[in-house]
Formats: structure tokens, C-alpha cells, sequence
């Protein structure tokens, strides 16, 4: 072996090693993996190609001139995930703190263009103090490009972020630009000013777990899409996620052969709505029993919680789905479950991937918060998204659909390709009592009984909508997977494109 060889093997094992060997026990004996672990556990097995392994900084201010280390604290590349192509970058906490230098990140534009010229996922893998303050409006401009690739990827490849410690400052907004977050318990932070900043400036005393913990994010801000128990747990998470998508917005969804036959009938739906249309039951149960192998890959499950978002396969093929929570809030629409709901359409719209409604709402929560905070706005983000989808769209009345939140969620008026109903739904303006009230104000109990009786007879039903061709068919509970997948395979040779313009104006 040669001197040049020599040197090489010494040199590239330096630059695996980051930090150097005590930053990084520092950083297990926090409970926490190595940049390089984390990219190995996400990655198919000897997949991971490294790119500007040997890149270092260039700043010689305030003593960087003393200090270089290969890679500079971004480790970045390419490798596979169940096969398939994905571009990966994940910041080393062993070196400066993980904090972003005008260098690494040119490294990591660089594999973001590549991702967005080779079609294929990119994943950020996040554990930064932030900014390298030594560099100043260097390191700031290296965020901005980063923030630029972002956006300019945004609909045309999946973009992911994991969180595996501290992301602060301007850090923050290049993960809120991505499609889905991942954080960690206990262990991920995200916030825009510190504890210490709030605490200086409002007055406020809170630790950085109640201001920007993984917890908070995923049930308070909705920030946070995904909670994972363990680092180990949330990678698998993501490379859960990456098989129900295609590699960019060209492709057609992903196929997996998953045995469950698509005539299959589920008779425990006859009996899951109750008879009594105040009575609760979980929506869950449903989407279970319909969804190849009662596989369904919830998203955001801890946030807004009477709406539910998620993937799932039906006959193998991907699907997104949108449903009420009857358990939580009767499945009322409010602000935060509008926001919730609107996002995860326009992403599934984004990458071909068709979306099931699944209905059960009794209107818009009432109230003077949910108004002085917006929820015309923000329910309007619903409607914009329905109507904006061009993927195939089927939507199931389980029961109850009143108001606008009917017309709100993918009926035939804004844009749905296939409406069911069970025979047990109530479509109409407003539930029976509530409109004998309006209606007949000045009546007795004992004639507004009588009279609300004789509206439930009329209007709760679903064959009015019918008659009006508003519903293609009434089905019974048990036949719902299978005329699902009559519907979604009818309609996946859609065709329709908006009229041509630059962008329409979301009521943001």
C-alpha cells in the first residue's frame, strides 16, 4: 500500500469521525445517534453514496481560521429505500455544534438540486444549534438558498424532515417548507426564539420542551406530523411512509400485492353506526375494516383530532383519506381541523395519489374564538382544496352531513367523482331539531315533537339528494371496500387540468 493510499484511509476515517471520538460519546451518552447511525438505519443496508465528504469551511473569523473539519458537520448523499432512489442530509451536532456554515450549505443545495433533477424523495435529518455565528449574513444566506430549493420542489418531490434534537431560529422554516415533520419524544425541539428570548422579552417562563418540544408540536401547533418514541422508531417511521409514495409528481402511486381481495364485504360495518344519530363511534373502526390488511398510516394523529387524515392501499394501490370523528367533537369542522384537512389534500393532489372522504359532520363549530380567529378563512382552505384536486375524488356519507360542511367536504358540487351514502345518512341543512326550531319558533313542545318527527321523515334520509342525482348510490355499510374500489378503479384514468394560470390565491 502507498503513501497516497495510506494518507487517504487515515484522512477519510478523520472525516467520519466528525467531531472527533469524545463529541461523539458526548453526544450517546445523550441518548442520541451519530448523523452517519441515523442515515445507516434509514437507508437500505450499504446503499449510502457520501458526496463532499471532504468540503470545509472557509470562514477565518473569530478563530474558525484554527479549526477545519471534513465535511463540516453535513453529512449528505444518496442511497435507497426499499429500492428505491431517495437523496439524504443530516447535520452532525459533533461539529460546531451541527450549525450551518455558508459551506455545507452549499452542500446541501447541492443535493436538493439533485433530488429535484433525478426525481426522487430528499430527507433532512436535523440536529443544529443553528446559524454559525462566526460567519454572519454568510450562514443566513446559505438558509435562504436552502429555503429557495424548498419552495421550488414543493409539488414536484416528497420532502421530509426529521428532527432529532435542536432546530431554532431561521433553522425552523426549511422544515415547515417540507411535506412532513418527524420528531422525536423528549428529545426534538423546534422553536423560533429560545426560552430565554421569550423570558426577556414577554415575560413568559417556559422550559424548551413546553415551548417547542415534540409533544407541543404534535398536539398543540400541528407543526409536527409524525411522533416517534425513539430515534429508531421515527426512521422506520419515515421509510413507512416513503412506501405509500411515489418518487416524484410524475409518477403514479406506488403497487404492493397485498393478498386482501377487493370484493372482500365486512359485515361488522352493518352494526358499527348506532341507531341514534347523538351517539358516538370510531371512525377508525371503519377505515380499518375497508383498507387492505386494516393497514392504515395515520397522519397527525395527535393534532385536531375529530378530523382524520392518512394513507392507506386499497387493491394495492395508495390512497389518501380525509374522514370525521365522530368520537372527538361529533367530527365538527373547526379552524385547526380545516388546516389539517386542506394541507393533506393538496399534497395528495400534488403526487397522483387519489383521495376518500369519509363523512360524518354536523357543521362548523360555532362560537366567538372559532370566528375572531378566522374559520371562514380557514374553512374556506377546504373547499379550495376539493374543487383545486384533480386526482380521483370518491366520498362516503356514513351519516350525518349538514350545512356547508356538506358542501365543504368533496360533494358532487365541489368537484367529487363518485358520491355514496348509507341508507342510514342524513343529508340537509341542519339536523331535525334545530330547524323545527327556526321553522316553527312559536310552536309547543308536544307540536314541535310531532313536527320534527315529520322532518326527520322528510329530510334525514339520504333518496332527496339521490332523487337530485347529488349521490350515484346508496350501499349498505357492509359493501363499502368493495364499491370503493369499483369507483377508484373506474376513475383512474381521470382526466382534467384547471384552466391554465400562474397560481390561484389560496385563502391562507
Amino acid at each position: 500500500m502507498n503513501q497516497q493510499t495510506i494518507d487517504f484511509i487515515e484522512r477519510d476515517k478523520a472525516a467520519e469521525l466528525g467531531g472527533g471520538q469524545a463529541k461523539i460519546d458526548k453526544q450517546k451518552a445523550g441518548g442520541k445517534l451519530t448523523a452517519r447511525e441515523r442515515i445507516n438505519i434509514l437507508l437500505d443496508k450499504g446503499t449510502f453514496v457520501e458526496l463532499d465528504k471532504f468540503v470545509i469551511h472557509q470562514c477565518h473569523n473569530l478563530g474558525m481560521d484554527k479549526t477545519f473539519i471534513d465535511g463540516d458537520g453535513i453529512v449528505s448523499g444518496y442511497g435507497k429505500i426499499d429500492g428505491r432512489l431517495v437523496y439524504v442530509y443530516a447535520y452532525d451536532f459533533t461539529v460546531f455544534g451541527g450549525s450551518l456554515s455558508r459551506t455545507n450549505a452549499n452542500k446541501i443545495v447541492k443535493v436538493q438540486k439533485l433530488a429535484l433533477k433525478m426525481g426522487a424523495p430528499i430527507i433532512a435529518i436535523n440536529d443544529s444549534g443553528g446559524a454559525r455565528i462566526q460567519e454572519g449574513v454568510g450562514s443566513l444566506a446559505g438558509y435562504g438558498d436552502i429555503f429557495y430549493q424548498n419552495t421550488i420542489s414543493s409539488g414536484v418531490i416528497p420532502q421530509i424532515s426529521v428532527i432529532m434534537g435542536p432546530c431554532a431560529g431561521g433553522a425552523c422554516y426549511s422544515p415547515a417548507l417540507t411535506d412532513f415533520i418527524f420528531m422525536v419524544k423528549g428529545q426534538s425541539h423546534m422553536f423560533v426564539t429560545g426560552p430565554d428570548v421569550v423570558r426577556s422579552v414577554t415575560n413568559e417562563d417556559v422550559d424548551k420542551e413546553q415551548l417547542g418540544g415534540a409533544y407541543t408540536h404534535s398536539t398543540k401547533s400541528g407543526v409536527s406530523h409524525f411522533l416517534g418514541e425513539t430515534e429508531e422508531d421515527t426512521l422506520m417511521m419515515v421509510r413507512e411512509l416513503l412506501s405509500f409514495l411515489p418518487s416524484n409528481n410524475m409518477e403514479d402511486v406506488p403497487y404492493m400485492n397485498t393478498g386482501d381481495s377487493p370484493l372482500r364485504e365486512e359485515e361488522s360495518l352493518n352494526t358499527l353506526i348506532p341507531e341514534d344519530p347523538s351517539k358516538p363511534y370510531d371512525m377508525k373502526e371503519l377505515i380499518n375494516a375497508i383498507v387492505d390488511g386494516n393497514n392504515f398510516f395515520e397522519v397527525m394523529a395527535n393534532f385536531a383530532q375529530n378530523i382524520i387524515i392518512g394513507f392507506a392501499r386499497m387493491d394495492g394501490k395508495t390512497v389518501g383519506i380525509v374522514a370525521n370523528q365522530p368520537a372527538v367533537q361529533a367530527g365538527v369542522l373547526d379552524i385547526d381541523s380545516s388546516d389539517k384537512a386542506a394541507r393533506f389534500i393538496r399534497f395528495c393532489d400534488c403526487f397522483n395519489i387519489p383521495v376518500i372522504t369519509l363523512e360524518d359532520v354536523p357543521g362548523f363549530l360555532p362560537g366567538c374564538t372559532q370566528e375572531h380567529n378566522g374559520i371562514i378563512r380557514h374553512g374556506a382552505k377546504i373547499v379550495y382544496a376539493y374543487v383545486e384536486a384533480t386526482v380521483p375524488k370518491v366520498t362516503l356519507i356514513t351519516r350525518k352531513a349538514y350545512g356547508g360542511a356538506y358542501i365543504v367536504l368533496s360533494s358532487k358540487h365541489t368537484g367529487a367523482d363518485v358520491n355514496f351514502a348509507y341508507p342510514g345518512a342524513e343529508i340537509a341543512v341542519m339536523g331535525a331539531a334545530g330547524a323545527v326550531n327556526i321553522l316553527y319558533r312559536n310552536k309547543t313542545d308536544e307540536e314541535k315533537a310531532e313536527l320534527t318527527k315529520n322532518y326527520e321523515k322528510q329530510f334525514s334520509n339520504p333518496y332527496r339528494a339521490a332523487e337530485l342525482g347529488y349521490l350515484d348510490e346508496i350501499i349498505l355499510p357492509s359493501q363499502t371496500r368493495a364499491k370503493m374500489i369499483q369507483a377508484l378503479d373506474m376513475t383512474q384514468t381521470k382526466i382534467r387540468t384547471n384552466p391554465a394560470k400562474k397560481h390561484g390565491n389560496l385563502p391562507l
